[in-house]
């Protein structure tokens, strides 16, 4: 029987000392500002945005929200991006993904000061997180990191399986756990014999995106599960990538979905903007 690793909790733990932190930075006259630029009306994208501008409310941090239509051109969005660069009241950028198909996501993320990457995609943040000096580390995979430090976790020498190979997720958390002495494995969809390489591992992180893929039966009996997918299955039901009864019965610690890594990925982003404003 597992522990449950609850994200919420320790996400509002970190959330009182943020707000700790911007009391003490507003004392200097410092307001540690956000902007959130969102284009177009993905349902879900709005959501996330909402749910951003309340925890920066939350917190103290200033909140700079920009709505634009789906028809915006790529060049219009370049010319905002590099306002927000220049604007000293502005202490962190987020692009919300996806964008509408006219714009190249790629450019637009290159085009964001990396002082300012406060989700930590530029590709000079990528790099430095890559040589084990990172300035801002991406979101849901310091969230993932922290998690671990907080059930006390060492990953010194443990066999760590990565499951997803994103830019976002995958990639990142795989270098995160190599600089903490991991050996890691990284698992994708052309992976063969998967149910083996999941079942030595010590720690599995999952973030494939498909419901429930990872079978429970797959888990080392003690292992740690750490579960990053968010799948919405019929009406309302939200279910991780790994199968949580099944696997709860084996792991010796698993983060539940909803209420695992989700509360720690909007935490880490207004983490990144408070760090950011303390450096400049």
């Amino acid at each position: 029987m597992a522990t449950v690793i609850d994200g919420k909790a320790i996400a509002a733990k970190i959330r009182g000392e943020l707000t700790a932190s911007v009391s003490e930075l507003k004392i200097k006259g410092i307001t540690p500002g956000l902007a959130v630029v969102l284009v177009g009306e993905d349902p879900a994208s709005k959501v996330y945005v909402s749910m951003k501008e309340k925890a920066c409310a939350d917190v103290g941090i200033f909140s700079d929200e920009h709505k634009l239509s789906v028809e915006t051109s790529e060049a219009e969005l370049l010319d905002l991006i590099a306002k927000l660069n220049a604007d000293p009241k502005i202490h962190g950028i987020l692009v919300q993904l996806p964008l509408p198909k006219q714009i190249n996501t790629e450019k637009v993320l290159e085009a964001i000061s990396p002082n300012k990457d406060v989700d930590g995609f530029h590709p000079y943040n990528v790099g430095r997180l890559m040589v084990g000096k990172p300035t801002f580390q991406p979101c849901t995979p310091y969230g993932v990191m922290i998690m671990m430090k907080e059930i006390g976790l060492d990953l010194t020498g443990k066999n760590v399986v990565v499951v997803g190979r994103s830019n976002i997720v995958g990639k990142p958390v795989a270098m995160m756990c190599l600089q903490q002495h991991a050996t890691v494995t990284i698992c994708h969809s052309r992976t063969k014999n998967l149910a083996e390489v999941v079942g030595a591992a010590d720690v599995v992180i999952a973030a494939v995106g498909v419901p429930e893929m990872i079978k429970g039966e797959w888990i080392k009996e003690g292992a740690v599960v750490i579960d990053v997918g968010v799948n919405r299955v019929g009406e309302k039901k939200l279910v991780g990538d790994v199968e949580y009864a099944a696997a709860f019965e084996r792991a010796s610690a698993i983060t539940p979905v909803p209420g695992g890594v989700g509360p720690m990925t909007i935490t880490m982003l207004l983490y990144n903007t408070v760090e950011s404003a303390k450096k400049q």
